[in-house]
């Protein structure tokens, strides 16, 4: 049902029936490591290429969600996903090798949670039983297209935000026992003029309010409806800068515990991240893993998880232009066994 102009609310509540992550090694000596399902000792996850492996992190995470939930891939009406490769061509190869009827999206690193509202969107319709939504990224893919190789060792500002090696997926049913999806707000393209591509933080925290601010409105709540808000990698600098609009707005964050997927992740007292993770895996792992995990043990009853993304790619870095961003809202309540 729409709600306002930009959320929706899904009266049927679609359940998320299981998950699948998969990290890489830095992510492994993360604070959160024993919530992923699998972590990998090596970066090349036995490929031959950092793109290849990219791809085999998200077809481990699909299987392993696939065996969790007790179905096979030709159960799955659709698959809803993308990542910040060129032509998305992680998940497009990926489904290649799943064989789901597919549906590509692009949110950089706001695909996370586009893809989990719009398979909840599907299955609260009726258009669908079961849609599997998934996303992944790989630092040494993303450094490679929107920086420098990888080998070029360059060195990056504090305000720069290092991507996450991993792949998350959920699978969304009708019924069942699990963590259900009650309303989701699709954000809108907020651009502040911002041109640095290693200061994101900056860029998307402005989309990140925007929607947060517009999600309440629209759904007449307060914060403190919540047990978490968490938003999806903005790091320090987002962060911060998130808090500062929040105090100019007047928007009481405060009633709530307020934190961010990109600081949750990684330790950053001892591991070389500069501000905080980033990547279409960011929010996907830690949401999936870390944070389902604390709503089926009863820890936490309701979250709102707002993925930013900054929406520019090389050829518009390279041409001058700013960077838009966007942020998309779903909220994740207990149900079922774990109510």
């Amino acid at each position: 049902m729409l709600k306002g102009h930009q959320s929706w609310v899904f009266e049927n509540r679609p359940v998320i029936l299981s998950t699948g992550t998969v990290v890489g090694p830095d992510e492994g000596q993360g604070p959160i490591s024993e919530d992923f399902d699998i972590v990998h000792g090596d970066l090349t996850v036995g490929q031959k290429t950092w793109e290849k492996a990219e791809k085999a992190l998200l077809e481990e995470a699909a299987q392993r969600a696939l065996a969790k939930a007790g179905l096979t891939d030709g159960q799955i009406q659709f698959y809803i996903g993308g990542d910040l490769m060129n032509q998305i061509i992680s998940n497009t190869f990926a489904v290649r090798t799943l064989n789901m009827p597919y549906i590509g999206i692009f949110g950089a690193c706001s695909t996370s949670m586009e893809g989990l509202a719009l398979a909840a969107q599907l299955v609260d319709s009726g258009a669908a039983n079961y849609v599997m939504a998934g996303t992944c990224s790989h630092n040494c893919t993303a450094e490679k297209q929107f920086r420098y190789p990888t080998e070029y060792g360059s060195q990056k500002p504090p305000t720069a935000q290092y991507t996450v090696t991993g792949a998350g997926v959920a699978v969304l049913g009708k019924t069942g026992d699990g963590p259900v999806v009650t309303s989701a707000t699709i954000g809108r393209i907020v651009d502040m003029g911002i041109t640095d591509p290693f200061n994101m933080g900056a860029a998307m925290a402005p989309a990140a309010v925007d929607t947060i601010q517009t999600h309440f409105r629209e759904l007449n709540i307060e914060p403190s409806y919540y047990d978490l808000i968490v938003t999806g990698d903005l790091a320090t600098v987002g962060v911060n800068i998130a808090r500062e609009l929040f105090d100019k707005h007047k928007f009481p964050i405060d009633q709530t515990t307020y934190n961010d997927c990109g600081l949750i992740i990684y330790d950053r007292e001892k591991q070389t991240v500069q501000a905080g993770g980033s990547g279409c895996g960011c929010s996907a792992t830690v949401t999936y893993g870390h944070l389902l995990k604390r709503i089926k043990s009863g820890e936490l009853k309701r979250i709102l998880v707002v993925a930013t993304g900054a929406l520019l790619s090389p050829l518009t870095f390279q041409q001058g232009e700013s960077i838009p961003c966007i942020a998309h809202a779903v909220s994740i309540e207990s149900g079922g066994l774990y109510a």
